[in-house]
């Protein structure tokens, strides 16, 4: 039996799987699970040099009460707003799972696509954001209140965009007719990928070390876009950039 069979045939045994908890649980837990390690070396970065040098703003400093502050926002957003949202969506629109898993060449092409999707529409979101003032001043600054980004802040927004972003998210898999656990695993890529982009680190094998001639931006693109302001708005790749004018590859502090 193929690995995916064998995980979705657990997971459709799961009575939380139809519970109207569920969506914001799992948000919650991937979310956590992908911010624990770089809240881990954030706390290690003072202390040890070999982690210290792989900080892309190595003056800044995470600290408890920005880690906390950021992390209360965002526990307070899921229970208001995101578990209500999900609550009538659970009600009005009943998710069907079917006993067959999805291969798994049709995964990788579907998070590809939805990705590829997320990309242009968060783009075109953010590059309006930050060009008309109003948008930027009401909904979109509360994400620039660290010039250095760092993990626990990739969620620390407004209501508004944290909606936003979460309907992109949603609309996606829909659109494209994605399995149910294509949707789950694409959930998961995405929130790794948008949090190792506000982390503040570079590494060797940092996901834009991967992909070749340039095409991922990750978080040094990111960082910068947060010290800057005005480039770099794509969350991943960088095509979109490149195409506006807005692509900025050199950092200096």
């Amino acid at each position: 039996m193929l690995p995916l069979q064998i995980l979705w045939d657990w997971l459709i045994q799961q009575s939380l799987l139809r519970s109207p908890f569920f969506p914001v649980l799992f948000s919650l837990t991937v979310y956590l699970s992908c911010c624990f390690p770089y809240v881990c070396l954030d706390l290690l970065s003072s202390r040890l040099t070999q982690v210290h040098r792989f900080k892309i703003q190595p003056q800044s400093k995470v600290t408890w009460t920005m880690a906390y502050s950021c992390l209360r926002k965002i526990v307070h957003n899921h229970v208001c707003f995101i578990f209500p949202a999900s609550l009538v969506h659970w009600y009005f629109r009943p998710v069907f799972y079917p006993p067959l898993a999805p291969e798994m060449l049709s995964v990788v092409k579907d998070i590809l696509a939805c990705l590829l999707l997320f990309d242009m529409q968060y783009f075109l979101w953010h590059l309006l954001h930050h060009k008309v003032s109003w948008l930027y001043n009401v909904f979109h600054k509360e994400h620039h209140f660290y010039t250095a980004a760092f993990s626990m802040m990739t969620e620390d927004t407004s209501i508004w965009e944290m909606l936003s972003l979460s309907f992109f998210t949603t609309l996606n898999p829909a659109l494209l007719g994605c399995h149910p656990l294509t949707e789950m695993l694409f959930y998961v890529t995405n929130m790794y990928l948008s949090v190792e982009a506000h982390s503040g680190y570079e590494f060797p094998w940092s996901p834009h070390r991967l992909v070749p001639f340039g095409l991922y931006g990750g978080a040094r693109h990111h960082d910068l876009h947060h010290l800057k302001f005005r480039v770099n708005y794509a969350p991943y790749f960088t095509h979109w950039d490149r195409l506006f004018g807005t692509l900025k590859k050199h950092f200096f502090l």
